[in-house]
């Protein structure tokens, strides 16, 4: 009889799972989705809850405001509806203030950008200390609005204004510059442009720096002349950057407040007539000095629609720039 020397080898044992190893599975696979789709609206969230407090619900409480009769001083609210909106319309100091305000915004907006845009392409060249130029480009940004002004207010003076005084070695007799539109509206827009041309140079300086050199060198060969350049490669080329800069600037000049508050000697009529009024002074006028929350509140939001006018407006002749209609 013989012996069988080899053992039978036992089969394993069948690996069992671990208790909740599966059912764990779709609680981890919606807990990764989740953090997948909900970790940027997480990350982006706090953006849009400062701007409900600080942006969206002023401006439905404003416009709660402009339909009630709102006294600043004694917190009584009346609805009226569009009473304010419609009284608003025939007001002829609204007018003038809106006429003030478009006035010094072609003024100072127009020549700002044409200089900010020839200023960016001189800076744009091969120039020695290029760095030394382009920082002191941003030297009137720097400066307080409040100092601007005041130096500005007396190279206009009447008197003994520096401006009066080169133009009457020409000739011309001294200007009361705070008298009439057109002179107010000028030295107003001469202190908006100081401040803020190189601002937007930087900003156009910024945009050609991302534009391929091999475009400039390829229409070189070509014989395109360094304003053909310009034209045909440079201004297409920075189109989204100019929006901006139009945009930013429309805003900014249809809310003008500061230069002109400061050239008026801290009053908010602009003037003894109101030659240089804006609707921002309009707005602090009657809401704060004369205490008439509710139309000053309506003048806000006509404010706001001219602003969404003229941005349409200025974005239907920038949006051409590069052929594109």
């Amino acid at each position: 009889m013989s012996v069988n020397l080899h053992t039978q080898r036992a089969d394993p044992a069948p690996v069992r799972p671990r208790p909740g190893r599966h059912q764990n599975r779709p609680t981890r696979r919606f807990l990764s989705n989740l953090d997948l789709k909900a970790t940027p609206y997480f990350l982006i969230s706090p953006y849009f809850i400062l701007f409900a407090i600080f942006g969206l619900f002023p401006l439905i409480f404003t416009l709660w405001v402009s339909l009630h009769d709102y006294e600043l001083a004694g917190g009584d609210a009346e609805f009226t509806g569009l009473a304010n909106y419609t009284s608003l319309l025939t007001d002829e100091a609204f007018w003038n203030a809106v006429i003030n305000t478009v006035g010094i915004f072609v003024l100072a907006t127009v020549p700002q950008l044409v200089l900010a845009l020839m200023l960016a392409n001189a800076l744009n060249k091969r120039l020695r200390g290029r760095l030394f130029f382009r920082l002191g480009v941003l030297i009137p940004l720097v400066t307080s609005v409040v100092a601007v002004a005041i130096v500005f207010t007396q190279l206009f003076g009447r008197d003994f204004g520096m401006i009066n005084w080169i133009l009457g070695s020409f000739g011309v007799e001294n200007i009361n510059w705070q008298n009439a539109k057109w002179s107010s509206w000028t030295a107003i827009a001469t202190m908006v442009d100081w401040r803020w041309t190189g601002y937007n140079a930087i900003i156009y300086l910024a945009g050609m720096q991302t534009i391929p050199r091999d475009l400039y060198e390829a229409a070189a060969i070509d014989g395109a002349s360094p304003r053909r350049q310009f034209w045909s490669i440079t201004l297409p080329m920075i189109r989204p950057t100019i929006i901006f800069t139009v945009f930013i600037s429309t805003i900014g000049g249809l809310t003008l407040f500061a230069e002109p508050v400061m050239f008026g000697s801290n009053r908010m009529e602009g003037g003894s007539t109101g030659q240089f009024q804006t609707i921002a002074m309009y707005i602090v006028k009657e809401g704060f000095r004369d205490f008439d929350y509710g139309y000053a509140a309506a003048a806000a939001w006509l404010l706001f629609v001219l602003i969404l006018v003229g941005v349409a407006i200025n974005y239907t002749f920038v949006r051409r720039i590069g052929g594109t209609k």
